[in-house]
């Protein structure tokens, strides 16, 4: 086993993880709430924390990987009220949706993906535990509240404590919404008292018909799941506070104990160079990039290739450039693994499987460090590259071929792109003279508008294995 390093949020460092139970570690990632497409700014999230599970088994780690689903918010409930609904098969439906952007941009499903409709009754525990140890209190209405002045430590994560805010209940509305603003420190809402506007979509609870608060399932769920195993917490940098605030101080002051010990986020994305939005035209998820030509592997790439902590900027033309990477990788992969004797699917199965850990990482060594260095990407890339221009493949034997095949595939592993989707081009074969002259004779007979003749020689063409194509002041030869 060899040693990753991440930036731990919680600490300000960057650490090597080191699992409660050896090499079993426990990574909890918040996933998307199941009412629309997740868009490319989620997806950039995702992928690094898929990137992240990859490395950390490359390395020889058994990673338990627990996402949830939000399928109960506001969001949620309003989609299903617009569109005259059950909650149950609006949710099902986008559930499905983004599972199916997932296999398309090859992310490695989690073991368990919880709802949060099907924990309620943890979440409600969770509520009496805090009620009892007077962290939090009801309201007048139904509703519950986690004191936010019980938990000492509350900010430890986001420093909020350096900031001019307050921290009083009065701060917060008897029935605050599932969205808070990023600037707030009030009270958070832990049970939400049945409301008009959520017509159906209520349970039972000490404290009255109702809905949990968006902050609790995380902390009911993880810890079902993950147990004592509660190494990494990941999400994007905007659930910092307070999500990720509350998660700790509701979990602690439940549990007497630490919640996650690595908190790991990532930046924002941005497009052409601004936020991403419907009336900016700049709005896109995978459909939509696949609309445009791009496999998605492509979008995988472009989206994983900068480092995660740092906001990147999505461009069409950064997606040409990714094809044009990914072609290379292939070309590569391709010649290697000929080399070899080797199939890649049959490779790749055995490193997901744990195979392979061991083995020296030769010319690749510098991509490895980089990437298990708080994923280095750009640097790993880069070093990948290189070998890529150096190496000589037709100088290597079965055997030299064999481990350079290896260890160049722990890393397309790792940064888990689909090299089968990667499209690579034909080279342009010049036709000969006979090919020439027949297309020739067939733009002729088409500029004579003598069409049976035209399709004589287009039919001549085709079965000869060439293809024309017209375009309005001529044409061009392709090879079928």
């Amino acid at each position: 086993m060899s040693e990753v390093i991440f930036h731990n949020t919680l600490t300000r460092k960057t650490e090597a993880i080191q699992p409660r139970d050896g090499n079993l570690v426990g990574m909890y990632c918040c996933g998307p709430t199941v009412y629309d497409h997740a868009h490319i700014g989620n997806f950039r999230t995702f992928l690094s924390q898929d990137v992240m599970r990859r490395t950390l088994q490359v390395a020889g780690y058994k990673v338990l990987h627990v996402r949830n689903l939000t399928d109960v918010d506001d969001k949620t409930i309003k989609r299903s009220r617009d569109e005259g609904k059950p909650l149950a098969t609006v949710t099902e439906h986008w559930t499905r949706v983004f599972h199916e952007d997932c296999a398309r941009l090859n992310l490695l499903p989690p073991q368990i993906e919880p709802k949060a409709t099907d924990h309620i009754q943890e979440q409600i525990d969770m509520i009496k535990s805090l009620l009892e140890k007077g962290h939090a209190y009801a309201t007048p209405d139904g509703s519950v509240y986690f004191r936010v002045s019980s938990f000492d430590e509350y900010g430890k994560l986001s420093r909020i404590a350096d900031r001019e805010l307050t921290t009083t209940a009065a701060d917060a509305s008897p029935n605050d919404s599932d969205e808070y603003d990023r600037d707030s420190m009030a009270d958070f809402v832990m049970w939400k008292s049945r409301k008009e506007e959520d017509g159906d979509v209520y349970w039972d609870s000490p404290w009255g018909e109702g809905r949990p608060g968006w902050h609790l399932e995380c902390s009911a769920m993880a810890m079902k799941y993950l147990g004592k195993n509660l190494d990494i917490h990941s999400g994007g940098e905007d659930l910092v506070f307070p999500h990720h605030e509350n998660e700790i101080a509701q979990s602690e002051c439940c549990c007497d104990t630490e919640f996650f010990r690595y908190w790991i986020h990532c930046a924002h994305l941005l497009v052409d160079g601004g936020k991403m939005s419907k009336s900016l035209g700049n709005f896109y998820t995978v459909d939509a990039i696949e609309e445009k030509g791009f496999a998605p592997v492509t979008l995988r790439y472009a989206l994983t290739a900068g480092a995660y902590r740092q906001t990147i900027n999505f461009t069409l033309d950064s997606l040409h450039a990714a094809q044009s990477a990914l072609a290379r990788l292939r070309r590569f992969s391709d010649a290697i693994l000929a080399a070899a004797g080797l199939k890649r699917a049959a490779l790749l199965k055995a490193i997901d499987k744990g195979k392979h850990v061991d083995d020296e990482w030769g010319p690749f060594a510098p991509s490895w460090k980089s990437l298990s260095n708080d994923l280095n990407i750009p640097g790993a890339l880069g070093s990948i590259f290189t070998v890529l221009k150096e190496t000589d493949i037709s100088n290597l034997d079965p055997a030299q071929a064999s481990a350079i095949a290896i260890s160049f595939h722990k890393l397309i592993f790792a940064l888990g792109y689909n090299l089968d989707q990667v499209i690579l081009e034909k080279p342009k074969v010049e036709a000969p003279e006979e090919i020439q002259a027949l297309a020739q004779q067939r733009w002729e007979a088409k500029q004579a508008k003598d069409w049976a003749a035209a399709d004589q020689f287009r039919d001549e063409l085709l079965a000869k294995g060439w293809k024309i194509l017209d375009s309005k002041d001529g044409y061009t030869i392709d090879q079928i």
